[in-house]
């Protein structure tokens, strides 16, 4: 645990690599737990005094291709700046592409999880290896399906025109 408000005021930056197996809300997601990733954390101040946490994350993600179900790894690369609130209300003031990073009084800041939270926002929905072939198939008509078949409302048509 940090505390984020000293780290800010200190401008300190955190760089290191942590394996994907540590990750215990991420594995589910990935077909296993093979690799680490590479990150760097910095604190700070931006021009409008800011405080913020900038994350740069790296990492080959093994995820199962839904296409072909075989693994393949899945290249990561992040770059976010959160803004560091106290409040919900100072949401509204973060400027346009910084994202919240709602925190307590005390500050208390988990950099493994903060990392994970950004890799579990990187996994696709629906992982597909960008080097596997298209499946296509033809599904041919059953014979019986060619056929015409008979209209279920003929009999009330011909009621309706008997009657007239």
């Amino acid at each position: 645990m940090l505390d984020a408000w000293r780290m800010v005021a200190a401008k300190r930056l955190f760089e290191g690599r942590l394996p994907l197996s540590g990750m215990t809300r991420l594995l589910p997601a990935l077909a296993d737990a093979d690799g680490e990733c590479r990150f760097e954390m910095e604190f700070g101040r931006d021009a409008m005094d800011l405080r913020y946490v900038e994350l740069r994350i790296e990492a080959k993600l093994p995820l199962q291709c839904q296409r072909t179900l075989e693994r393949f790894l899945y290249p990561v690369r992040v770059t976010q700046r959160l803004g560091l609130i106290t409040d919900e209300a100072d949401e509204a003031a973060l400027p346009e592409g910084i994202e919240p990073l709602l925190l307590d009084a005390s500050g208390e800041l988990d950099p493994a999880g903060l990392v994970e939270d950004e890799l579990i926002l990187a996994v696709p929905v629906v992982p597909i290896d960008p080097n596997s072939t298209e499946v296509t198939a033809n599904w041919p008509a059953d014979a019986g399906e060619e056929e015409e078949k008979p209209n279920p409302f003929a009999a009330l048509a011909a009621l309706k025109a008997h009657k007239k």
